[in-house]
């Protein structure tokens, strides 16, 4: 499987960020689907993936809050 799912729904910052970092640094996947309940948490981890080598790919609103799709640059 090349992609996997972090759902951060229902998390403070910077539990988001950190989930996903910790996701990316298995290095197991080449796309990860982000599923955030708020626009700090998105923004926020829109900020931390370039120190990752990542970057956003989609951005798609749901529900009450948004599924970001992410992958390596």
């Amino acid at each position: 499987m090349d992609s996997s799912v972090v759902d951060t729904r229902g998390l403070s910052c910077p539990q988001p960020v950190i989930k996903t970092i910790n996701e990316i640094k298995k290095g197991e996947k080449k796309e990860i689907t982000v599923l955030v309940d708020s626009d700090t948490a998105r923004e926020n981890i829109s900020r931390a993936l370039d120190a990752q080598g990542w970057k956003v790919l989609d951005v798609q609103p749901e529900d009450s809050g948004y599924k970001i799709k992410i992958g390596k640059k």
